[in-house]
């Protein structure tokens, strides 16, 4: 990083700490209300924009990039909401110039902001947001990390953090510039404690086609968006379940496709549940050849197929790819309730799934995602209202 980017960083940051910057909601509004102006032609797939404004946050629902950097941060001062509310407002502001293809406040090189490419920024809090006092009575009650799984074997250096951003584009660079914008403006008040960089694909590394099982659009309201009647601040957000599995490529690579197609309870090459012909017919589990399930009781559909309709959410898995460290997923859900939806299909895998022979989850994490944001109001402004 330069030294002139740092002196840029330095006096945004000097927002950060001033009480003028953080007393009110005034002078946030006056600082993201610029106009954004856009490209108008949708010729060139760089410069499609994704909307930052709106009830919801966009990377939520918002059809997958193919690039994205999930980055953890912590707090310095948990305790101290002022600076809290100043990385939002900042990350309000640089969010909503990048993703429309505007230069942060403090950009030194605009250029590569020019191609955002479908570019979504993304927040979440951890549960160690609400260690303040003002702030702990506001904690949702489902915010809190998963239980400890036998199939776990949990690195720190992917585990919870106080907050998430997320960012994602179809261009690696713009995506790189982003991630260096976004978090050289906070380093002292939430310095970063990882990035998982991954990429979308049709296919995971074990040639699987992924993420066939999601519920309908026409869901979303019910199972994705929260309604605020638990914790009204969070009315519009969700939240966002992180789970990273290292997927052992030596062993897999040993295995015949029968046994695959086996393992996970569908075939390789259409993704269809070994009882249908296409990927998104449902599987017949009571099905039988011989008197053998076609679809084995211990296949990795079988133990993930949600028993009650409330055990639905919205799958969105990247891949990473990461030589000499290892191969495997960012296994991301998003839902309402990640207690009530995702831990119940995460639990039967736990306790049994073929396909854990060849697959270990080494980091873990669960985030409120904030409700969305408008030029008048930063994100969080619902959270840290007094």
């Amino acid at each position: 990083m330069t030294s002139s980017r740092r002196s840029a960083g330095i006096s945004r940051r000097g927002f950060l700490t001033g009480a003028a910057g953080l007393a009110g909601a005034g002078v946030g509004a006056a600082a993201v209300g610029f106009a954004v102006e856009r490209d108008a032609s949708t010729a060139d797939p760089a410069r499609e924009t994704v909307d930052f404004y709106g009830r919801h946050q966009a990377g939520i629902t918002t059809p997958m990039a193919v690039h994205a950097n999930y980055i953890g941060l912590n707090l310095a001062d948990r305790t101290d909401t002022a600076a809290l509310r100043g990385v939002l407002t900042l990350w309000t502001q640089d969010g909503a110039r990048l993703t429309q293809g505007v230069a942060g406040l403090s950009d030194i090189e605009p250029e590569l902001a020019a191609a955002p490419s479908r570019m979504t920024v993304t927040v979440g809090v951890g549960p160690g947001v609400f260690d303040s006092p003002t702030l702990a009575s506001r904690r949702p009650s489902w915010l809190r990390p998963l239980p400890a799984f036998g199939i776990d074997r949990l690195e720190s250096r992917w585990g919870q953090t106080d907050l998430l951003l997320l960012i994602t584009s179809d261009d690696a660079m713009s995506l790189a510039h982003a991630t260096s914008i976004l978090t050289a403006e906070v380093r002292t008040i939430a310095p970063v404690a990882w990035v998982q960089r991954g990429f979308h694909a049709r296919r995971n590394m074990f040639g699987q086609i992924d993420g066939t099982e999601q519920p309908p659009s026409a869901d979303y309201d019910k199972l994705i968006w929260n309604d605020g009647a638990e914790q009204p601040w969070l009315a519009g957000g969700s939240s966002m379940v992180i789970r990273r599995i290292a997927m052992h490529m030596d062993t897999w690579e040993e295995l015949d496709r029968g046994p695959r197609d086996l393992v996970l309870g569908r075939k390789q090459d259409t993704g269809a549940p070994l009882t249908g012909t296409h990927e998104h017919d449902q599987p017949d589990f009571a099905m039988t050849q011989g008197g053998i399930p076609v679809i084995p009781a211990s296949s990795h559909i079988a133990r993930a197929h949600r028993r009650a309709d409330h055990e639905q959410y919205l799958r969105r898995p990247y891949t990473y790819d990461e030589w000499p460290d290892g191969t495997g997923l960012i296994f991301t859900t998003v839902q309402r309730d990640p207690v009530r939806q995702f831990l119940p299909s995460q639990q039967r895998l736990a306790e049994h799934d073929d396909l854990n022979e060849w697959t270990t989850p080494i980091g873990s994490a669960v985030y409120a995602l904030l409700p969305g944001a408008t030029p008048q109001a930063p994100l969080g402004t619902s959270l840290l209202a007094t």
